[in-house]
């Protein structure tokens, strides 16, 4: 009797010590998820600031005598395009949408650093005191941007490594939990800007 009771015992004990691991695993899953999902909204924030940005800079461009409207209509598509976007928590999982809402983000940044170079040619934008608050408000987001977009992909990097590996693959599978994806270097990024002095 006190045989089978030693078995049980056993098997009781290698049952508690799966399920501990399996918890264990599974909730460390969930802490890199909410670090992806914590960085995440500081990449969403930081967007947003620039997008708030963007209609005072719009504004105060347009009160340059003869600036190219083509320029100032490029940025405004961009935004709208930008605020056209629907990000969900499904976003991150999807590498296409992601790509989608990157190459968003991406346009209304080029479209912006064209504003600035177009900038340049007029004098009395640069003397502008409300012009240049806004240029080192947006400079200064830009950087944050950067910085966010950063610990974004290194939190992904974590949560995917982990998720990846075994046993947690099997786990994660039965989770339905799916690698995230990264943002990625915009396509002209290798090509070095030209500069020409007239």
């Amino acid at each position: 009797m006190k045989k089978g009771y030693s078995i049980l015992l056993v098997i009781v004990l290698i049952i508690v010590i799966l399920i501990a691991a399996v918890i264990g695993r599974y909730n460390k899953m969930q802490i890199n998820k909410n670090e992806v999902g914590k960085a995440w909204a500081e990449v969403e924030n930081q967007y947003q600031r620039r997008f708030d940005l963007i209609p005072n800079l719009v504004a105060t461009v347009q009160g340059a005598a003869n600036f190219e409207k083509s320029t100032l209509t490029d940025v405004v598509e961009a935004r709208a395009k930008v605020g056209q976007m629907k990000v969900t928590p499904e976003t991150l999982t999807d590498p296409e949408a992601f790509a989608k809402f990157q190459q968003a983000q991406d346009g209304l940044s080029s479209a912006l650093s064209r504003l600035m170079v177009v900038v340049e040619r007029y004098p009395e934008l640069k003397a502008n005191q409300n012009f240049l608050e806004l240029q080192a408000q947006l400079e200064g987001t830009e950087n944050r941007v950067a910085t966010e977009r950063g610990r974004f992909n290194d939190s992904v990097k974590s949560f995917n490594a982990y998720i990846v590996v075994f046993p947690n693959n099997i786990l994660a599978n039965m989770f339905g939990m799916k690698p995230m994806a990264f943002f990625q270097a915009a396509e002209d990024a290798q090509t070095a800007p030209k500069v020409q002095f007239d």
